[in-house]
């Protein structure tokens, strides 16, 4: 009957020893469940889905390319045509004021609809925000109404048409996301080299 005691103390020690080890055990093997997957982020739940928030980013894009030339069509070239009779001191005026639109506008606005940060970028000729990218917006500008003039010419060769916002918003939209294609593709071939280079070097 003395050991009794002992016996109990030994039973106890020996089921608290199991639990323990049982505990630890759970421990070390936590990562190795499967848990289940989410495709979608947790906190999307808490973010407000407006009918914005739901369009395409392409689709959103051209919208905005294209509204804001538009505007600068309807708001410069038919509202000062009576005050500037020439035509190329109101192209100079039409170049720099959608310069001016799309450095402050256009890309701030690419930015803002950016679902994350520089998911956008590839809509822009010149995404980084710098002091030099104002004026180089505008000389872009030039250049993309340069070909926008060449285009109405040719046409106007064949049919006579007049210059009014939707087609001049839609050809000043495609003249320069021809370019900004073209940056991209330029972009991408230079990083796919330069990375192939490093990947030799290694």
């Amino acid at each position: 009957m003395a050991n009794t005691p002992n016996n109990k103390n030994n039973k106890s020690t020996s089921r608290g020893l199991n639990l323990n080890t049982q505990a630890i055990d759970r421990l070390v093997n936590a990562d190795k469940k499967s848990y289940p997957k989410t495709t979608t982020d947790p906190g999307k739940k808490y973010k407000s889905q407006g009918f914005i928030d739901k369009i395409p980013s392409p689709i959103k894009a051209l919208f905005i390319k294209f509204w804001f030339n538009g505007a600068v069509c309807f708001f410069i070239f038919w509202g000062l045509g009576l005050l500037v009779p020439s035509f190329w001191d109101m192209a100079f005026i039409i170049a720099v004021v959608l310069g001016m639109v799309n450095d402050l506008l256009v890309n701030n606005a690419f930015h803002f609809f950016a679902v994350t940060p520089g998911s956008n970028d590839k809509w822009m000729m010149f995404p980084k925000r710098k002091f030099w990218t104002f004026f180089a917006n505008i000389i872009y500008s030039f250049v993309v109404l340069a070909f926008v003039i060449t285009i109405y010419g040719l046409i106007n060769q064949v049919v006579t048409l007049g210059v009014e916002p939707i087609f001049f918003g839609l050809l000043y939209m495609g003249v320069d996301m021809m370019f900004v294609g073209m940056k991209n593709l330029a972009v991408k071939i230079i990083t796919d080299a330069k990375k192939k280079v490093e990947d030799e070097l290694k």
